[in-house]
């Protein structure tokens, strides 16, 4: 057991405690190797200096030019497949279609593009790594960054990564064993998380008569691959949201939303992946809130990438979508803290320990608080195989002070290093993974430049010798974001974090949490000192040591983790994964029974309510204490909000030609419901209808539909005329208003009405160009036209994917879409108007191939319900968003069919396509 000193239990950042079994000094040989890779770090070529150095030494491995006998132990840590590529981050000038070309032309795979932040992350054979960095504009190439999740798993018990196939086999085995999926609507499922008794949320809806009503809540993880399996057993809502080609893989974003939806059953939910790359979360964290309108966004993330020192990119993300009125909750982190002796971070300013490293550059860092001199930090036996982190307090894509970061083993060897150059553009960041084995300890060395503030954290790792508070970082401490620790809902953690550690705390249920639960051992600890703006101006410019900067408390709330889910992988599920989502259904109960509520007002209701934890008044380990939902909504003045919305119009001619359809200079009455869905009586229910165009008319503009109960109804009728010269089929988007008491007043939709005597004759037009190859792996993806004239307005749209002949032959000639992993792709289809829909989106499991299938919105089936046996995929299937949304604009103009590849290892072609369309007979 890990000993500290009182020193490192206080809220700011304290003097390291120091352990009364320091490591002694490793042997001789381990000056020497830091000096050889430091000798190798001044001899970099000019395109070597823009490698990451993990990634250049690994190079000139590769190539003989590193004596191994000077560095018997090394290892770079570079991960290389079996085809000789790995993921890098290129930063270069400007990235377009000429760095997009190059790259594939050096054999790159393109897997994100951000022309906004200059970044491509692609994966690039090795051969072709030292090319790149020697592009004049390309500035940095760095491997790619990983990140960890707050999931608390038994590293022992960590499963071996899942195949494609595996993953399908098993999904489509649970999902057939389930129901059909259940509508959306009051309903929490076959299971129950603990924490919605814990937290009191059950009882907070019944009082308070509040389900979540107007709030959207989404979440950010892995994936959501039992989605479907969830919803058919009730567990999850029918209508889920999930970003177009972004729900990801794994079921840890599944699990979240199952916690959602226990506390928030009327809650809408949406989903998008955080694991692509750190640009893509940041991205994914924008579109939820200004594409997607959620009102409240959590994550369970961190990318070891994100600096503690300033706002990166997805804290600056999470300041947009706070700025714009959202909240959100992001998981404090499993890194642990000092007041429970788990930490494994050490935060302070740089103090040169007196001993160079050989005859070439550097000082080491001394970890010693004291008047004794220690330059390395031990590491417990749990600690092998953790990535480690070094920062330092200068700006991101700005630092000229070199530090560098190295693992060594027991006997003194260096085993891993991060040594990258920093010289004025370059972030002040080192990475590594420890290696195996015990009596691992690290180093820190200024290479060059000026003393700094650093943080050095081995991720679910531990020191033996200096350790303080403070590891958590990234965007869970962007100052609007609500970091959430963890504290257990029912039966402990059922396995120990290392040998020898006390037991773990257990939970009240099936009672609530009170002032006498406890937090995890695990929870990370803050609170987190900020040397920069997020342009990366200085706080307090010249003062980049323990005395500058500004201070952020962190973590601020505490809830419930260790809870039950549908998902067999997180039953139970612990972790400040867990407890973010809790702590946003609990804000989103608030918000439901009052939503007027700020950003500001919902931090000081939170807050104020919680219930402190030990020790008394606000600590850096659990905040200002366990949130509960009870104490919440009565502090918030809660209530059931009504919530009116326009139904389906139907539509009726009165004059004409007496037959059904609505032509140009006819007349028709719409028949218009309101209906309201929300938790309370909607009162003085008004309804407003105009039109997109001025020669369709509604009348009465305005019309009353008094009260209306909670899940009740009401109509009205309205007059619709068509002018003469009314566009042939052409449909009227009403634009409809509707206004009743309550905050959640008004609402508006715009629902298209058919005009026009649709044709019987269909007409075709097929692509009769060459097979375009689909990218692996590669969002931008492959496209190819069709051409359509003489049609104007369509009456109907069906879009297929031919063949002449289906079978399941990799790259088949005679079907119209051939691929490895049907499950891998997403289809969508753009009309000349602009409109989008897709057709199909990761669907279809591991099945070979398209072929003569045809997408149609009256068809039966979902495609996002076909399996691996139904391969090749043929017959009609319903498209994951409808194809009518196409039919606002005229058909004419060039239609484009995309197919994005969102996984590795399966390729395919785009072969043969075609549209149906149907017009309008002569008015």
């Amino acid at each position: 057991m890990v000993i500290f000193t009182a020193g490192v239990t206080v809220v700011g950042l304290a003097t390291p405690g120091v352990n009364a079994q320091a490591p002694a000094d490793p042997a001789t040989s381990a000056y020497a190797q830091i000096a050889a890779l430091q000798q190798l770090k001044k001899s970099m070529t000019s395109a070597e200096r823009k490698l990451d150095s993990r990634l250049a030494i690994e190079l000139r491995k590769r190539n003989n030019k590193v004596t191994t006998g000077a560095l018997p132990r090394l290892d770079t840590g570079v991960e290389v497949t079996k085809s000789g590529t790995t993921e890098i981050e290129v930063h270069a000038e400007k990235v377009g279609d000429d760095l997009i070309d190059r790259l594939r032309g050096v054999g790159a795979g393109i897997r994100y593009p951000s022309p906004e932040t200059g970044t491509v992350l692609v994966e690039a054979p090795l051969t072709s790594i030292t090319t790149i960095a020697g592009w004049k504009d390309v500035t940095t190439v760095n491997l790619k960054h990983g990140l960890i999740s707050g999931h608390q798993q038994d590293p022992k018990a960590v499963p071996e990564p899942e195949s494609k196939g595996a993953k399908v086999a098993r999904i489509e085995t649970a999902l057939q064993k389930a129901a059909a999926p259940r509508a959306a609507a009051v309903n929490q499922g076959s299971v129950i998380s603990e924490g919605d008794r814990t937290h009191a949320a059950d009882t907070a809806r019944t009082r308070y008569k509040v389900t979540g009503t107007g709030v959207k809540v989404c979440a950010l993880s892995d994936g959501v691959d039992s989605l479907a399996q969830s919803q058919s057993t009730g567990d999850l809502p029918a209508d889920v949201d999930v970003l177009t080609g972004q729900e990801g893989s794994g079921d840890e974003g599944t699990a979240m939303l199952e916690i959602i939806h226990d506390l928030v059953p009327n809650a809408q939910l949406g989903f998008a992946t955080a694991f692509t790359s750190e640009v893509s979360f940041a991205d994914n964290i924008r579109a939820l809130r200004f594409t997607a309108g959620c009102d409240i966004i959590v994550d369970d993330v961190v990318y070891y990438h994100e600096s503690p020192f300033q706002d990166g990119l997805p804290a600056q993300a999470v300041n947009d979508v706070t700025a714009d009125g959202a909240y959100y909750f992001s998981s404090a982190g499993n890194e642990g803290n000092t007041l429970d002796g788990t930490s494994g971070n050490w935060e302070g300013d740089f103090v040169d320990s007196g001993r160079g490293i050989g005859k070439i550059a550097g000082d080491a860092h001394d970890f010693d608080p004291g008047t004794g001199v220690q330059e390395f930090n031990g590491l417990t036996p749990n600690s092998a195989g953790r990535v480690t982190t070094l920062w330092w307090a200068d700006p991101l894509e700005g630092s000229a002070n070199d530090y560098d970061l190295y693992v060594l083993d027991r006997a003194g060897n260096v085993t891993g290093f991060s040594q990258d150059v920093q010289d004025g553009d370059d972030d002040p960041f080192e990475i590594l993974a420890t290696g195996s084995g015990t009596g691992q300890k690290l180093a820190v060395v200024k290479f060059a430049g000026a003393d700094r503030y650093l943080q050095l954290s081995i991720f679910r790792g531990r020191f033996t010798g200096f350790s303080t508070p403070g590891v958590l970082r990234g965007h869970s401490a962007a100052e609007q974001a609500f970091a959430v620790a963890a504290t257990p809902a029912a039966e402990p953690l059922p396995f120990d974090l290392e040998a020898g550690d006390p037991p773990n705390p257990a939970g009240p249920y099936p009672n609530l949490h009170t002032r006498q639960s406890q937090p995890e051992r695990f929870t990370s600890d803050g609170p987190r000192r900020i040397f920069y703006n997020a342009d990366g101006t200085p706080i307090t410019p010249g003062d980049f040591s323990s005395t500058g900067g500004t201070v952020r408390a962190k973590p601020q709330i505490t809830a419930a983790d260790g809870v039950t889910t549908s998902i067999a992988d997180f039953a139970p599920f612990f972790g400040t994964s867990a407890a973010a989502p809790h702590a946003a259904a609990i804000a989103a109960l608030a918000l439901s029974g009052n939503p007027g509520l700020t950003n500001a007002e919902i931090r000081t209701a939170l807050t104020g309510t919680a219930l402190d934890l030990a020790p008394t008044g606000y600590d850096n380990r659990t905040g200002y204490g366990v949130i509960r939902a009870d104490l919440l909504l009565r502090n918030t003045g809660a209530t059931p909000q009504p919530l009116v919305r326009a139904g389906t119009p139907t539509v009726t001619p009165t004059t004409g030609d007496s037959d059904a359809y609505l032509e140009p200079g006819e007349t028709a009455t719409v028949t218009l419901p309101a209906e309201n869905i929300g938790d309370g009586t909607a009162t003085g229910v008004n309804v407003v209808v105009d039109t997109d165009d001025p020669r369709a008319t509604v009348t009465p503009r305005s019309r009353s539909y008094g009260n209306i109960a909670a899940g009740a109804s009401k109509t009205r009728d309205y007059t619709l005329k068509l002018a003469a010269d009314y566009p042939l089929g052409r449909p009227v988007t009403l634009k409809i208003r509707t206004t009743f008491a309550g905050v959640l007043s008004p609402t508006t939709s715009n629902p298209a009405v058919p005009t026009g005597q649709p044709s019987s004759t269909v007409l075709d037009f097929a692509y009769t160009g060459d097979p375009v190859a689909i990218p692996d792996n590669d969002p931008t993806g492959a496209a190819a036209t069709v051409s359509v004239t003489g049609v104007g307005y369509a009456s109907s749209l069906t879009f297929s994917i031919d063949g002449t002949e289906c079978n399941t032959t990799a790259a088949s000639p005679t079907v119209g879409l051939d691929h490895t992993f049907v499950g891998d792709l997403v289809g969508t289809l753009t009309a000349p108007g602009g409109g989008t829909a897709t057709l199909f989106a990761r669907s279809g499991g591991g099945g070979n191939n398209l072929c003569q299938v045809v997408f149609d919105d009256s068809a039966a089936n979902p495609f996002s319900a076909a399996l691996s046996a139904n391969a090749p995929y043929t017959g009609s299937w319903k498209p994951n968003s409808p194809l009518s949304a196409l039919r606002s604009s005229a058909a004419d103009g060039t239609w484009t069919f995309q197919v994005a590849d969102r996984a590795n290892a399966d390729t395919g072609s785009i072969r043969a396509f075609s549209l149906h369309l149907t017009g309008f007979e002569p008015a």
